[in-house]
């Protein structure tokens, strides 16, 4: 029983990072109805760009919060360059943008910083394990989920709360309302871009941490479209639950099914999961039903 809570509980803290990274999908999709196949390597960039700062000798939450100010930054000159002269054309259109935007950024990082695996040095958390009831963590998955939590918090706040956040719904729910009412669509959608490549840098750097950082941890972020895609593809709150679902499937399905197999249960099981959930429900746990009468 302590193996499984001990499992259960790691994997609601990588969990919670997935969440991070599940946001940035939802939140452009929300606003635009684009599923952003660069998503992974947003998350990729925002990693080795506070590895940059923090080895430039900045500590650690400098280094972040610069990383959160430059990934707004990219987030605004990528939707100005690419995405903004897309207005008007079919989703279809604009998703295989992202597709080249996909492979253009991670061809940018391997020439930027190469291919090797990095790591943060000296660490950013302590080594020694912590102990709770006889079960085990590593110091970076409690420190992780914290920074994880009280992101979420404040971008859950932004949204439901500040000016701009009640727009982005405005503009998600009734894009010509919100028009009506003096919204501009075009700052709401760089917004998206702009927090959805704030969103993936963070997540991508506490996943740097725990398993060092090299173009794999793209992966890692595509590896959150199941998150996303059970919580509802345009639900906030569905795409936290599915982000910290996914940690504990991983977690679990790894340790009780792979010994039965030749291994990569941890990497098939979401995307299983995901299948199973949407032939019930195909919207997701949380996503709009979409109602059409004639």
């Amino acid at each position: 029983m302590a193996i499984f809570l001990e499992l259960f509980l790691s994997g609601i803290m990588v969990g919670s990072i997935y969440a991070l990274v599940a946001l940035g999908w939802t939140l452009i999709y929300k606003c635009s109805g684009v599923l952003n196949l660069a998503m992974g390597e947003l998350t990729l960039i925002g990693a080795y760009l506070c590895l940059t700062y923090y080895q430039w000798g900045f500590p650690f939450p400098v280094a972040l919060a610069c990383t959160l100010v430059t990934g707004f930054i990219l987030g605004l000159v990528t939707e100005r360059l690419f995405l903004r002269r897309m207005i008007g054309e079919s989703i279809l259109a604009v998703i295989m943008v992202t597709a080249g935007l996909s492979f253009f950024f991670r061809a940018l990082v391997g020439f930027t910083w190469g291919t090797d695996t990095v790591v943060f040095d000296p660490p950013v958390f302590p080594r020694e394990p912590a102990r709770f009831f006889g079960m085990v963590f590593g110091q970076v998955y409690i420190w992780s989920f914290v920074a994880a939590i009280v992101l979420l918090v404040v971008f859950v706040w932004f949204f439901q709360r500040s000016r701009w956040g009640l727009s982005m719904q405005a503009t998600a729910d009734d894009e010509m309302a919100a028009l009506s009412l003096g919204v501009s669509a075009k700052r709401v959608y760089a917004l998206a871009w702009a927090i959805a490549f704030m969103a993936a840098g963070v997540g991508g750097t506490l996943l740097g941490n725990i398993n060092g950082l090299n173009i794999s941890v793209g992966y890692l972020g595509l590896l959150v479209l199941p998150a996303v895609v059970l919580g509802g593809l345009n639900s906030v709150p569905g795409a936290i639950v599915g982000g910290i679902a996914i940690g504990v499937l991983q977690n679990l399905s790894d340790v009780y099914l792979g010994k039965l197999t030749q291994g990569g249960v941890k990497e098939i099981a979401p995307f299983v999961f995901m299948v199973i959930v949407l032939l019930i429900r195909p919207y997701g746990l949380w996503g709009w039903v979409k109602i059409e009468r004639v």
